[in-house]
């Protein structure tokens, strides 16, 4: 078969206009075609700390010609039934479908980490190669060949959908994609057999050498970081510009990967200690220790001055508010705080102290639009140390903040926000 004949960059223009998030991935990740390997796969280059995509280009024109044999076959066996996404405008199937399928699996691999992850117990095994391949393939199951493993087909027909590799690698039934001899399986390639529909048990899609176990700790730490940021960009233009075929489930879990194990305690309590004024005054009551009846002491009182302000607009849920009331509880036994209920305006006859060590309900004072330029000129004004604003994001960005300002919200928007900030925005969600 000629090499010639396949242009991976023509099908990922083409897959990537649909899928505005996996697009974002595929620009920061070499492509690189080459016959070392029988399929395709992504690895680690331990020089360059790069991700890349290596495909041997026969693999992928076979992919074509089985994809043709597999249409016609379904003429006279429906074995999978091709969604609407994946039809031309005559009706007929795409007749790429199964390529853009190992391109979006390889990618999948980049988002969820494998290639970086730490090998198991015993390596690279089969094993692992099938559990990494199962967590991603339930995802885009209507893509792929007939060889592909897929949760709740062939025999992993009682294996649920959409867990991750570590779970599958935990419940594959005993001896399942266990080696001959005990040894590892150093790739991962297709199998020979028949494989049939959920693909047989002994073999994967693609290649997975290059992964985790040789990888120096610092290239792991340097590599995994730089997956994080790449995730983390795609993730923003996914949602600006729409994630394609990625359901809301598997959204949600990409946004919890590269999310920052956050502990909100110790966060407020830095900020708490960096926003406390020093009120220091002469005293001929405290000597100073280094030359006393020389020089009088200082007397220093720290007291922050905190302001809280609380979204009450219609868009924050009572749950929402429940638990900003809740947070609030827990920061009262830290500090003093003034609490501003706000909406599009702040309620200054509402306003008040929350003394440390009080308890207090949560309560609803205002229910219009969000505009978080009020609260900002209100902490302003009053000369304020810190302000943390406890909403759910929901309005543009707004004026500079004479004092430092930080932003507490569900781990739902802070994952989404309506604006961008380099102010700092923790989930007030255990983890």
């Amino acid at each position: 078969m000629t090499t010639t004949t396949f242009d991976i960059n023509k099908h990922l223009h083409k897959l990537l206009r649909a899928e505005p998030f996996f697009a974002a991935i595929s620009r920061r990740i070499n492509k690189i075609p080459t016959t070392a390997i029988p399929t395709a796969g992504v690895r680690l280059n331990p020089e360059s700390a790069q991700f890349e995509m290596v495909y041997n280009v026969d693999f992928f024109n076979r992919l074509v010609e089985d994809q043709a044999t597999y249409l016609e076959g379904l003429k006279v066996k429906e074995r999978k039934v091709f969604s609407d996404k994946h039809r031309l405008d005559d009706g007929t199937v795409d007749p790429y479908v199964f390529i853009r399928g190992v391109i979006l699996h390889e990618l999948f691999h980049i988002v969820f980490g494998h290639v970086t992850h730490r090998l198991p117990e015993g390596g690279m095994t089969k094993r692992w190669n099938i559990s990494t391949d199962l967590a991603i393939n339930s995802n885009i199951a209507d893509m792929l060949p007939p060889v592909a493993l897929i949760p709740g087909q062939g025999v992993f027909a009682d294996m649920p959908l959409g867990r991750s590799a570590d779970w599958y690698m935990k419940n594959l039934p005993e001896g399942e994609g266990e080696d001959e001899g005990g040894e590892g399986d150093e790739g991962g390639e297709e199998g020979e057999g028949e494989g049939g529909e959920g693909g047989d048990s002994g073999s994967t899609l693609d290649d997975h050498t290059g992964w985790g176990g040789d990888i120096p700790d610092d290239v792991r730490e340097m590599a995994e970081e730089r997956a994080r940021q790449i995730v983390t960009e795609a993730v923003s233009e996914g949602n600006s510009r729409g994630w394609g075929s990625v359901d809301h489930g598997t959204r949600n879990k990409i946004i919890d990967s590269i999310r920052t194990v956050v502990n909100w305690r110790a966060v407020l309590r830095a900020f708490v200690k960096r926003s406390q004024r020093a009120d220091r005054r002469s005293t001929v009551r405290r000597l100073d220790r280094r030359q006393p009846y020389i020089w009088s002491g200082k007397r220093v009182n720290r007291q922050a001055q905190i302001a809280i302000s609380i979204d009450q607009s219609g868009s924050v849920s009572d749950s929402l508010l429940t638990a900003f009331f809740s947070e609030l509880d827990k920061l009262a036994k830290l500090a003093e705080f003034t609490v501003i209920p706000f909406d599009d305006r702040v309620a200054e006859d509402k306003v008040y102290v929350w003394k440390k060590g009080e308890a207090r309900k949560a309560e609803r004072v205002l229910c219009g639009g969000t505009n978080f330029d009020p609260p900002t000129q209100y902490v302003n004004k009053n000369g304020f140390d810190g302000h943390i604003v406890l909403t759910d994001m929901m309005a543009p960005k707004p004026v500079p903040s004479k004092c430092q300002r930080m932003w507490m919200t569900s781990a739902q928007h802070a994952a989404n926000p309506y604006f961008q900030t380099n102010e700092k925005v923790i989930s007030i969600e255990d983890r």
